[in-house]
């Protein structure tokens, strides 16, 4: 088969290479699509991944077709999206079944081989089954779609709260989607990218935003809520952004933390006071839940099925997976606008 191979930091070939051999409780999933995190950026341009060679990956969609066993007949053929964490099973948090905070994890496309080929090895119980009404496109921007859900679920959000999310990245604009079919009051977007906030408005996930880099926060904030928002998401991971969540917040208020760090985070001491004064709660969010009765993918292929939301207009670009180089250099060079850069095998 075909893959895109990273071999160390900057160096990734699409090369043959074989096919995967599926253990038991293995399916062979055919890949029809896979789209690029930006996480998988960096695996390529700076961190690269726990061990080389790597297939990198980790948001796909694709079809069963080869089983380790004749009990497994039954999921030959079966369109699904695929949840990339694997977890040990064994650790305290698998008993208590909340899979994403596994503390002896394996991952697909980083830890081990993902999805950027034309074939996978997938444990059958990562299989996020879909109905034929959705596409493989959406089915494979089920994994950070899901991790939205899961954010405005740990939040505390609900009818009718008013809500803030800062970081208007592929993930705050499906948050936004999110918020207004559970029932938000307000929606706020923030962000610093006026191309990226004109982008959400123009294919309306949000009504409202704020450019924090040439508008006025507070004065927007005032405008839309007296004593701020119920919910705040934090989304990037800067020191400014949850600065910002906490004058923002409402007393009593709730702030979700959800993006990854860049650096050390600091509190400047008249921002800590908020923290205190307001009484402010804050929670962190990792991942999303499977496998359990609910859980966020679950939820995700009922909303999706239902069309109650809409993934595709996020998809700004389209490549072969034999050019999957080049839609990692875009994104690494933002030169041009893109938002989910999908890869597919069709």
């Amino acid at each position: 088969m075909k893959a895109n191979v990273l071999y160390s930091v900057g160096d990734l070939r699409y090369v043959e290479t074989d096919v995967p051999k599926i253990k038991d409780n293995e399916v062979l999933v055919k890949v029809h699509a896979c789209g690029i995190c930006g996480s998988d950026v960096a695996r390529v341009f700076t961190t690269g991944t726990y061990h080389f060679p790597t297939i990198i990956g980790h948001e796909f969609s694709g079809e069963v077709v080869q089983v380790a066993s004749d009990d497994d007949k039954m999921l030959l053929g079966v369109r699904a999206a695929i949840f990339p964490l694997i977890p040990c099973g064994e650790c305290n948090s698998c008993r208590r079944e909340t899979y994403e905070t596994c503390s002896n994890y394996n991952y697909l496309g980083s830890r081990c081989d993902g999805g950027f080929a034309e074939y996978v090895a997938v444990p059958k119980w990562n299989l996020q089954i879909i109905p034929d009404n959705v596409s493989y496109e959406e089915a494979a921007m089920l994994e950070p779609a899901s991790v939205a859900l899961h954010a405005l679920r740990r939040s505390g959000f609900k009818t009718g709260d008013t809500i803030a999310i800062i970081g208007p990245g592929t993930i705050g604009m499906i948050m936004c989607q999110l918020a207004k079919v559970m029932g938000a009051d307000k929606v706020l977007l923030i962000g610093r990218s006026q191309n990226k906030l004109q982008f959400a408005v123009e294919h309306d996930f949000v009504e409202y935003t704020c450019n924090s880099s040439t508008d006025s926060i507070d004065s927007i904030v005032k405008s839309m809520t007296e004593v701020g928002f119920d919910i705040v998401i934090e989304g990037t991971g800067a020191s400014a952004s949850l600065e910002t969540c906490l004058n923002i917040v409402r007393p009593m208020g709730k702030i979700c933390v959800m993006g990854n760090p860049v650096g050390d985070v600091h509190l400047q001491k008249q921002v800590y006071w908020q923290l205190l004064r307001k009484q402010v709660q804050i929670v962190g969010t990792w991942n999303s839940s499977y496998g359990v009765k609910n859980s966020d993918w679950e939820l995700m292929v009922n909303l999706l099925s239902a069309k109650k939301l809409s993934l595709s207009p996020l998809i700004t670009q389209h490549f072969p997976m034999k050019d999957l180089l080049t839609g990692l250099q875009m994104m690494a060079s933002s030169k041009m606008y893109t938002n989910k850069v999908m890869i597919t095998n069709e």
